[in-house]
Order: structure tokens, then C-alpha cells, then sequence
């Protein structure tokens, strides 16, 4: 009976990562060009004939975050794999991700 708990703990893990990070980044964009769009305003959006749409800035700033965001996770997951190609390991003091070797 400890096994199969042992081994349903790391599969809800695994599960969880690959819900963040196989679906999660994707989501995240997808928000941010939707956002995007609201911010821009245009033609793309439904409305009635006669109204001027104007920017939102919050579309913008929303969009913006998003990607900044994806990139991060990006940057940070090849960080990963570098640091591990390279003899090193990823360690998290505070909020910024440190090298340190093995």
C-alpha cells in the first residue's frame, strides 16, 4: 500500500508540472494576444457602425505582462538545462535563480 501512495504522490506532481508548464505557458500567451488586441482597439472588435474605438491601455499593459512572463519561463527552463550541461545546478536563494556547482 506505501508504494502505490509513493507512487500517486509523484504522479500527482508530475501532473501538476505538466499542467503549469505544458498548458499553463501556452494559456498565458494566449492571454496576452488576446490582450493585445483589446488594446489596440480597431476594426477587430464587434460594434455598432458609427462608434470610434478607441486604445485601452490596460489591454497593453496586460499583454505586455503576459509575454514578459513567458519569456521568463523560457529563459529560466534553458537556464536549466545549460546549467546542468555545464556541471552546475539551478538553486533559488530569495527571488533570483543562482549557479552553483555540484
Amino acid at each position: 500500500m506505501d508504494q502505490l501512495l509513493a507512487a500517486l504522490d509523484g504522479a500527482w506532481r508530475v501532473l501538476l508540472v505538466g499542467l503549469v508548464l505544458g498548458a499553463g505557458l501556452p494559456a498565458l500567451f494566449a492571454v496576452g494576444v488576446r490582450a493585445l488586441a483589446w488594446g489596440a482597439g480597431g476594426e477587430a472588435e464587434v460594434h455598432d457602425a458609427g462608434v470610434v474605438l478607441k486604445p485601452h491601455v490596460w489591454g497593453r499593459i496586460i499583454a505586455y505582462t503576459m509575454f514578459t512572463l513567458v519569456i521568463l519561463a523560457v529563459v529560466l527552463g534553458i537556464s536549466y538545462i545549460v546549467a546542468h550541461g555545464l556541471g552546475y545546478t539551478l538553486t533559488f536563494n530569495g527571488i533570483l535563480p543562482v549557479f552553483t556547482p555540484k
